[in-house]
């Protein structure tokens, strides 16, 4: 971040001024020393104390997201003066207005006549300029000096006039004794002191006397707290008036011509065009914005500015390539993208920031092409080092308080350099939501990217370097002033990047991938030192990394790493590790294509004319944890897969020498075949008599037996010739037979190719040695041959009445038969699979064991040949239908003995069998909600804190109906059916159908057969409006299956709970109550019960009864009028009484209820608001998700969906 100016990166707090902190302040007054020495001690305690808790509120930094509300304090002389705002007009042209001396149109301005925005104007507001001022003083003690008050008054006022003049918020502080504190004309000559002085009537004077530690930084924060919101308003003013200026810049930007210079001054400077005036406005309300701790509107106004910018730059016009505007106005863009990156990353959005960082960098790079600074510039990958470096400082500075990143990259390093990531490791991001390039990593990351952008810095400025020394070049480009600077850069970045991935990297083994990826920042630090001739230092770094890429086997990364190494040893000159690590090449066949025999002969020469340090000692070379020299491929080929015991096995292995490595001249004296098992070792002997040059060489080595056998044949290898050899094994006991172990000086897999060569299409087997002639073998693995006994006859059997029912013991039948010709011990092991049916609970019982999942090694005891045993298996399942899946395991077991020793023979026998599961009983519930007549209890009745309170006016009742029916493909027999109460605070069983005694059960029911079941449910729900209420008990329900032969099964119990409940709510309702039937002239009672559900609002109810001659009714009551007030969760009750003129079905008068009160909160010309009236004669209701079927004409739809003043009929008889 060094290099850009700091007054652009900083975050921008509240400054505030501290004036009389100087020194211990001291009243001008001369009192006795006895009284007053110990009271200047305490008093100058004080202000040291004041000046450190004030100073440590807030510190200068980059990065500060807390919200507090603190002040960048600065300590100031009392007669501290501020800087102009504007600057006086020149005497040629006094009719013009002043200007602020920062500004473009003053002449001594260092940004006249076109620069946007110097450092000095953010270090003017930031050290110059404060929000607020604290002035600390004195107030005299003494009698006769208490007249002095005038001249402390006097003094305020003049500091006060100039803070008035910059609308800055003044504040004294007047420090006094304790003894002062409870003088009782204190008050008195405060309100003096601050009605002469002009001071604000709020938080502008406080008083303070000598406190403890704690008690001194309570007071500077209540201090900071009281003058903050003047702070904010300050800036606040500032904002308004810079965005004033940019409105009415704004308004004359069409009229806007660019000036054109006279003939003759082609080189005059141009005024600020109104771009660059759009960004200085944006700028400086982005800075204000975020000194009143406004981050979201600073960001707004920072990217306002930065997109202005970019238009800026746009055009060669506007802001020439390679001037000074030109680099003042970069450095600001770099500046303002570091502000968007950290806003965003305040409110962790970590992915914005990560695209505009992105974006900037994209964005400017192609912009820098067009000024002749591209990707093959030293300039470029300079300034995208640059933005990379301020990236991870940044983020550095974050990790230390809030900032949090993703912990886990699958990115290879090769990959982050070229800013891409590899096919199959994108995908998989992607298919977890989350874009690479938007996922911030740590601090790392962003070091090695600006290392790897410093490298190709390098490269540029060294081929630059080397243009220079032509004379064509020189003039052009050792004249820049950037390539001069270039010169004294030091191009070492990968350290930092590199300790930073060790801190951040978790010691996990899921963790290895950023392990291996910091090892590869180490492997660009050691090639730096070797490419700056550092070769020691180099070493050091190639010894620890090859130790983790042997033991980890990424032999792609060590090739490059060992040449490179070897080439430090060089020049070093250390032999031993000269011989190492030719040897290690070896291994890895690192062979010069143009030279083949390099590496052979290099190792030949060092061994022929070097002495050891210790020429006494032989040389030891341990390559345990590396490829040895020389590794060959081995391919062992059994031609069976398996055999009986005592059955020969025939088998060949060849032994290819490496293709890229020459070794003809290596001497090697033997070769040692080792074999799994109790088989002596086979030992080849080196003879010279045999060709080396025949491609394909074939040797015999008969039958191996326990005994050590040692044959004679050539070990010189051309590179890719093999050697053919073939012989038979035998075994007496179920074993493994393979090829354990090749010795050539070292240890050699025999099963595996060398590691970088490529792996055989197929393994091969000779069956014709002249002319050499091949068979594919196509099995797996055939570098070994299973010896086994053969495997024992059992039968096993399984059936059951399929299918199952859900809730009952369905009984499975294991028969087992031995037909062997021998005694077999059974032993059976059952499987559960986990089902994927929703809410299963299944389990097996045998013997009188019982497991959900696994029942292991249920004895069937010894049977005898020709004997069988029977057992039953139960499975129980619960839950919703579907298969389930059991699988059977039967071991047989046999006692052999070999040599005296006890051999078990065992096999085994598996079986799946699929129990598909149905459900016996079909269940489906019908609801249906009433609403209660009984008496609303007021708000102050005292049963209410009764014990067996119950009021259920406002949920009313619920009628709950069961249909069961009979759903499996068996007949059942009912045995008996209960409900199980769990009555709640919210709902209770009233009655239920299932507690007569009367009852039919048991019954038989066949298939498709169905009964149901009533309760009712009295409900009293606790809200409003009312969640679910839980269900209030459950039917037990016992049954038996009736099998095809008439017998029953096992008794089954199926518990069915009755559902959820979620009565309908309403607000405003009206319940009409009247007779269903009446006498022609005889008076019968009709009564509406209005209730107000509603939980918080009333209502204001008038009730309406429209008349009409053909009405059927004479009534008698009220006809118009108005109901007291409804308070919530009341209700009132009109009555009427009709008197019937016709006989029949006569319609009742029609009523209008209104809620008055609605109407008006809506509008005034609104329409009348209508409440719904029930006839409780036809009240019953469905939840509110099953309502509102418009096919339907119910009287329940015509309740709900009808108008809201609904007509019923009386029936009238004479």
């Amino acid at each position: 971040m060094n290099s850009y100016p700091p007054e652009l990166l900083v975050q921008l707090a509240p400054v505030m001024f501290v004036a009389g902190l100087d020194a211990p302040l001291v009243p001008p007054s001369s009192p006795a020393p006895s009284t007053t020495s110990k009271s200047q001690d305490a008093f100058a305690v004080l202000t040291m104390r004041l000046r450190d808790a004030l100073l440590n509120q807030r510190k200068v930094a980059i990065w500060q997201p807390e919200k507090a509300k603190s002040f960048q304090v600065i300590l100031v002389d009392r007669d501290v003066r501020f800087p102009p705002r504007k600057m006086a007009p020149n005497d040629d042209s006094p009719h013009l207005p002043g200007h602020s001396p920062l500004s473009p149109l003053t002449p001594s301005s260092p940004l006249h006549p076109d620069g946007l925005i110097a450092p000095i104007w953010i270090r003017k507001h930031t050290t110059l300029v404060p929000s607020v001022f604290v002035l600390f003083m004195r107030i005299f003690e003494e009698q006769e000096e208490r007249k002095r008050d005038v001249d402390l008054a006097a003094y305020i006022a003049l500091r006060k006039k100039s803070t008035n003049e910059r609308g800055i918020k003044l504040t004294v502080v007047l420090l006094a004794s304790r003894r002062m504190l409870d003088d009782p004309s204190l008050d008195a000559r405060l309100t003096f002191i601050r009605k002469q002085s002009g001071l604000d009537a709020r938080a502008a004077l406080f008083v303070l006397s000598p406190v403890s530690q704690a008690e001194l930084g309570d007071f500077v924060q209540s201090l900071q707290q009281a003058l903050y919101e003047p702070a904010v308003e300050y800036y606040t003013s500032h904002s308004k008036r810079v965005r004033r200026k940019r409105n009415r810049h704004t308004q004359a930007l069409s009229s806007y011509s660019n000036p054109i210079s006279p003939l003759g001054t082609a080189g005059a400077s141009r005024p600020l065009r109104p771009e660059g005036w759009t960004v200085r406005y944006e700028y400086k309300m982005a800075c204000f914005a975020e000194f009143r701790g406004e981050d979201e509107v600073a960001l707004k106004h920072y990217q306002d500015a930065y997109e202005v910018l970019a238009i800026m730059f746009g055009s060669i016009a506007i802001l020439p390539p390679r001037t000074k505007r030109w680099a003042e106005a970069k450095v600001l863009a770099d500046c303002i993208n570091v502000k968007i990156v950290k806003l965003y990353m305040y409110n962790n959005e970590h992915a914005l920031a990560l695209s505009h960082h992105t974006t900037h960098i994209r964005k400017f790079g192609d912009l820098s092409r067009g000024w002749s600074i591209g990707e093959d510039t030293f300039e470029y990958w300079s300034w995208v080092a640059r933005q990379y470096r301020i990236l991870s400082e940044l983020m550095e500075q974050g990790t230390h308080s809030s900032l949090t990143y993703l912990l886990t990259n699958r990115s290879s390093p090769q990959a982050a350099s070229r800013g891409s990531t590899p096919a199959l490791e994108l995908d998989g991001l992607r298919s977890l939501g989350l874009n690479p390039s938007h996922a911030l990593q740590h601090p790392g990351f962003y070091y090695y990217m600006a290392a790897r952008c410093t490298e190709m810095r390098r490269e540029r400025f060294l081929a630059t370097l080397e243009a220079e020394a032509r004379l064509f070049w020189k003039r052009g480009v050792s004249s820049s002033p950037g390539f001069a600077n270039e010169k004294k850069v030091d191009h070492l970045l990968y350290t930092k990047a590199y300790e930073l991935f060790k801190k951040h990297t978790p010691t996990l083994p899921q963790s290895q991938s950023q392990a291996r990826l910091t090892l590869w920042i180490a492997y660009r630090i050691g090639q730096t030192y070797f490419d700056s001739g550092k070769f020691d230092m180099a070493v050091r770094f190639f010894e620890r990394i090859a130790r983790t890429y042997r033991r980890e086997s990424w032999d792609t990364m060590l090739r490059p790493l060992l040449t490179t190494w070897y080439a430090c040893v060089q020049q070093l000159g250390d032999v031993e590790l000269s011989v190492r690590l030719l040897i290690e090449m070896l291994g890895h066949g690192l062979e010069d294509v143009d030279e083949p025999g390099t590496l052979q002969g290099d190792l030949l020469e060092v061994l022929k004319s070097t002495v050891p340090t210790t020429p006494d000692e032989p040389l030891l070379i341990d390559s345990s944890e590396s490829q040895p020299i020389c590794k060959f491929d081995c391919d062992v080929v059994f031609w069976q897969t398996e055999v009986k015991v005592g059955e020969s096995a025939a088998f060949q292995m060849t032994i290819t020498a490496p293709e890229d490595v020459a070794i003809s001249d290596l001497p090697f004296t033997s070769l040692t075949i080792t074999f799994a098992g109790t088989y002596g070792p086979v030992t080849l002997q080196h003879v010279d008599g045999e060709s080396s040059n025949i491609s394909n060489r074939y040797l015999s080595l008969g039958t191996i037996s326990e005994e050590p056998k040692t044959l004679e044949t050539s070990l010189r290898w051309q590179q890719g010739s093999s050697l053919i050899l073939s012989g038979t094994m035998v075994s007496h006991v179920p074993t493994t037979l393979r090829v354990e172990d090749l010795d050539i000086q070292i240890p050699l897999d025999p099963t595996s190719s060398r590691t970088g060569s490529p792996q055989p299409l197929s393994h091969k087997w000779l069956s014709c040695v002249s002319p050499p002639r091949f068979i594919d073998i196509k099995r797996e693995d055939p570098s070994s041959v299973f010896v086994r006994y053969r495997s024992h006859s059992v039968e096993l059997d399984l059936s059951h009445p399929s299918p199952a029912c859900i809730d009952e013991e369905y009984p499975i039948t294991i028969e087992v038969t031995n037909v062997d010709d021998q005694d077999l011990e059974i032993f059976v092991d059952i499987l559960l699979q986990p089902t994927e049916v929703d809410d299963a609970d299944n389990s097996i019982i045998i013997d009188g064991e019982s497991s959900s999942s696994f029942i292991k090694g249920v004895p069937f005891g010894t049977l005898s040949p020709g004997e069988n045993c029977v057992k039953v298996l139960h499975l129980t399942s619960t839950g919703g239908a579907g298969d389930r899946i059991l699988d059977i395991s039967l071991q047989s077991r046999s006692k052999k003995s070999f040599n005296g020793e006890p051999i078990e023979d065992v096999s085994e026998v598996l079986k799946t069998v699929v129990v598909p599961t149905v459900a016996a009983l079909s269940i489906t519930h019908d609801i249906v909600y009433r609403r209660s007549l009984k008496d609303r209890m007021g708000l102050a009745d005292l049963r209410a804190f009764d014990e067996d309170f119950w009021d259920d006016g406002q949920g009313g009742e619920a009628e709950v109906n069961l249909m069961i029916e009979c759903a499996g493909p068996w007949s059942i027999l009912m045995e008996k059916l209960t409900l199980q109460r769990q009555d709640n605070d919210e709902a209770k069983v009233l009655e239920a159908s299932s507690d007569d005694d009367d009852s039919d059960l048991p019954s038989e029911y066949f298939p498709g057969d169905q009964f149901s079941v009533w309760c009712r449910i009295s409900l009293s729900p606790s809200e409003y409006p009312s969640p679910a209420i839980p269900s209030v008990g459950q039917y037990a329900i016992h049954w038996r299956r009736i099998h095809e032969d008439g017998t029953h099964g096992p008794s089954s119990k199926s518990t069915v709970s009755l559902p959820s409940l979620r009565p309908p709510t309403d607000g405003l309702i009206g319940l009409l109550h009247i007779a269903p039937t009446a006498r022609l002239h005889q008076t019968i009672p009709l009564s509406l019960i209005i209730r107000n559900n509603h939980p918080s609002r009333a209502a204001n109810i008038t009730v309406h009864v429209e008349l009409d001659p053909s009405d059927g009714f004479v009534i008698s009551g009220i006809r118009n009028g108005r109901i007291p007030i409804l308070l919530p969760g009341s209700e009132e009750k009109v009555m009427w009484n009709l008197i019937p003129i016709e006989c029949g079905h006569v319609a009742l008068p029609r009523i209008k209820v209104i809620d008055r009160r609605k109407v008006v909160q809506e509008s005034t010309e609104a329409e009348e608001e209508l409440v719904k009236i029930v006839d409780v004669r036809l009240d019953y209701r469905r939840e509110e998700a099953e309502e509102k079927d418009e096919d339907s004409e119910s009287p329940t739809e015509k309740e709900t969906n009808s108008p809201l003043a609904v007509v019923g009929t009386v029936f009238v008889s004479p």
